[in-house]
């Protein structure tokens, strides 16, 4: 039990630094971590992963909405097309050869973090509200539907995916894009974690509650200084977190 304990509490602070600060999907984290230390089985370590997500997130868009840092309008536009085209994606998947991309999501947390501290984003406000509502819509389906298409086909990678867009092809600014993530995330965690406990059962339930506690206590951590810090340092932390998170998964994951 202790074993668990630390394991789960490690997990989650990874886990909920990143989605704090960069809307980070908790699987990433957790799921290679239960693998590798818990020898738990890969579908139900995903499930936990979800659920821990879950409450993470919805604290993380809370602090973010109440900081009035979250567009929730463009926001379920977006969500609509990702849950949309994760259907596709999986399906086109399960007709294709299987390839190996187990590895995309932490390449690219680690790719975002080494971006974020190389070129930090400093998109303002103001150059935010200087698109248009029109283009603002089609450029969250388009976006959403690629990151639904990428998530259902390689089955990861989609908080990152969806921070890369926000800040690079949307212009959304750091903390915007982060509060609009996690609330996206919100809500594909919980149907992820449905269909998780339905077809693959209840997972071990300490295991559980010790991921789900330290996700959310550490989302909300960085969640609060994340609204509070200034673009720079914000963006330095973010870099730092997903580079050290990044890198410790890749290890773990060949562990």
């Amino acid at each position: 039990m202790l074993t668990k304990l630390i394991v789960c509490f490690i997990a989650g602070i990874g886990a909920g630094l990143g989605t704090g600060f960069a809307g980070m999907s908790a699987a990433a984290v957790i799921s290679p971590m239960l693998i590798a230390f818990l020898d738990m089985e890969p579908y139900l370590a995903v499930g936990i992963a979800l659920a821990s997500d879950v409450l993470a997130s919805a604290i993380s868009a809370y602090t973010y909405g109440k900081n009035k840092n979250l567009d929730v309008r463009n926001g379920l536009v977006m969500m609509a097309a990702v849950l949309c085209f994760t259907v596709v994606g999986s399906y086109v998947s399960s007709r294709v050869p299987s390839t190996t991309m187990g590895g995309f999501s932490m390449v690219m947390t680690l790719f975002l973090g080494i971006k974020f501290l190389v070129k930090p984003v400093m998109t303002t406000r103001t150059a935010m509200s200087g698109v248009s509502a029109r283009k603002r819509f089609w450029q969250s389906v388009i976006c959403g539907s690629l990151v639904g298409f990428i998530c259902g086909f390689v089955g990861a990678g989609g908080g990152m995916m969806m921070l890369l867009l926000l800040t690079s092809v949307l212009g959304y600014e750091l903390k915007t894009a982060v509060g609009t993530s996690v609330f996206i995330m919100t809500f594909t965690a919980l149907t992820g974690s449905v269909s998780h406990f339905a077809i693959g059962g209840m997972p071990d339930p300490a295991c559980l509650l010790f991921c789900v506690l330290s996700t959310l206590l550490w989302a909300r951590i960085a969640a609060k200084f994340a609204n509070k810090a200034e673009p720079a340092t914000l963006n330095r932390a973010t870099g730092a977190v997903l580079t050290v998170l990044g890198a410790g998964i890749l290890i773990v994951s060949r562990m």
